[in-house]
């Protein structure tokens, strides 16, 4: 009988994350002051991030070790399974072996609790009361709120509004752990009120809930900090367990990708999947492919300009050298709100941009259609954000099928979606649309980039 899930004992699972800074094709672009855009010290991170989170992003050392009680906590779940997905093979009749790495299989649905319990740790470590976050679809506001939860800690989370409309049961879910969850932008923050009064209809963004989640962890005086559950290295260091336990479940399989996908919003769980990966390439000589997959509505990578931006709407976050649509940037109200965020993850740009990934941008209708077929197949309703992942999988294994050739496909299912089950009924009635966002739109937001001296912008 051949094997359909392939899993490791909770002895075999990795205990070190890797780091990919040492590894990267360039020295990383440095992090700027957002208001002397100079390089900042370590000193100004630490008012927002724990001191250990700041030491991470600075390292150097390939391998950091995980803290016994985060292993303790991943025990819980991890390892996930890696699953062969035989059925949907067969329905789509190729000769490509597709797998996918659930991590729906965390208690809060998604891969985010990996790095939502480390920064828990190390918060209750530091002594703090508590952290403040936003979310887009409410992936990461669970995980932080779960987490914070474990280490009896505060956490308030400001949720972009079209998701805090769309998915009631996501902020159930936060409440039950113990969180307060705000609509952003809301009537609670200076910034929320500022936008409130220039556009009340709007949809939010993870922009503007960034600096809502920023302003109040600057002015609570060192009470609470800002936990942040993408875009910058620790937190994409956090998810290469992910990667890192598929290579060994691959061993176990008897066989290695030759593509490996995930979808990219700020490029959290995409990193996790695909560094490992990345390492191997770099340093042990494999070649596989290693693909990114974004909604065309929010179409950062392969559409947005590579270069020093804000990380917020406000200009209160940090500056970073990233792809981006520009920090004013709003994208439509799509139904993947975890995807919605106007820059990347500056690691995963650095990659891109010289050609160690690739990056696609897929339509809405179709990603759910992909979705659909997933779930009747392998019977496992997707996140909308991973359903992006599932398409550019089943459109590689088509080509296969045309090319007559079998390669071995993985991506990541970064969670399920059984909370974004509205999302799933505006498209079994016909309600859904395609969005392609206006290019008019991305360059006039582009065109509100910083002005960065010249030295710097070089870097």
């Amino acid at each position: 009988m051949e094997s359909t899930k392939f899993v490791l004992t909770e002895e075999e699972m990795p205990k070190s994350w890797y780091n990919i800074n040492p590894d990267l094709p360039s020295p990383p672009a440095p992090i700027l002051h957002p208001a002397t855009k100079e390089p900042v010290e370590p000193a100004f991170l630490e008012v927002l991030f724990p001191k250990r989170f700041v030491a991470e992003a600075m390292s150097m050392e390939r391998f950091i070790e995980i803290p016994e009680p985060v292993l303790d906590i991943y025990r819980t779940w991890r390892p996930t399974p890696l699953v062969r997905a035989r059925r949907l093979e067969k329905a789509l009749d190729t000769p490509a072996h597709i797998y996918y790495k659930y991590e729906g299989a965390s208690p809060v649905g998604s891969h985010k609790a990996n790095t939502a319990l480390v920064q828990a740790f190390y918060g209750k470590e530091e002594g703090l009361d508590g952290f403040t976050t936003e979310t887009g679809a409410g992936q990461w506001g669970s995980a932080l709120s779960m987490a914070c939860n474990f280490f009896d800690l505060e956490c308030h989370v400001y949720m972009v509004r079209v998701s805090y409309d769309l998915k009631p049961y996501r902020r159930v879910l936060m409440h039950a752990y113990g969180a307060e969850v705000f609509p952003s932008p809301t009537d609670s923050t200076e910034f929320g009120r500022q936008v409130l009064a220039e556009t009340p209809d709007t949809p939010g963004s993870l922009g503007i809930a960034i600096s809502e989640a920023v302003e109040a962890a600057v002015k609570s005086n060192g009470r609470l900090k800002y936990s942040l559950g993408s875009v910058l290295n620790p937190v994409l260091m956090h998810q290469t367990i992910i990667g890192q336990e598929a290579i060994k479940q691959f061993e176990k399989a008897g066989e290695y990708p030759d593509v490996v996908i995930g979808c990219v919003g700020g490029g959290s769980n995409f990193g996790g999947f695909s560094f490992p990966f990345y390492y191997q390439n770099k340093v042990n000589g494999y070649n596989t492919r290693i693909l990114a997959v974004e909604p065309q509505a929010c179409p950062t990578l392969t559409r947005g300009l590579y270069a020093f931006d804000y990380g917020d709407t406000a200009k209160m976050a940090p500056i970073v050298k990233m792809h981006t649509l520009g920090h004013s940037f709003i994208p439509p109200a799509i139904h993947a709100g975890g995807l919605r965020y106007h820059g990347m993850a500056p690691h995963i740009c650095a990659l891109y941009d010289h050609n160690f990934i690739e990056a696609i941008a897929t339509p809405q209708v179709g990603t759910f259609e992909a979705a659909i077929q997933f779930m009747q197949t392998e019977g496992i309703l997707p996140a909308p954000e991973s359903a992006h992942a599932i398409k550019a999988a089943i459109d590689e294994a088509l080509v296969c099928k045309e090319e007559g050739v079998c390669k071995v496909i993985a991506f990541n299912l970064s969670g399920h979606g059984h909370f974004d089950l509205s999302s799933y009924q505006a498209y079994l009635q016909g309600d859904l649309e395609d969005y392609d966002y206006p290019e008019d739109k991305i360059k006039a937001a582009i065109s509100q980039l910083p002005e960065i001296p010249e030295a710097i912008r070089l870097m």
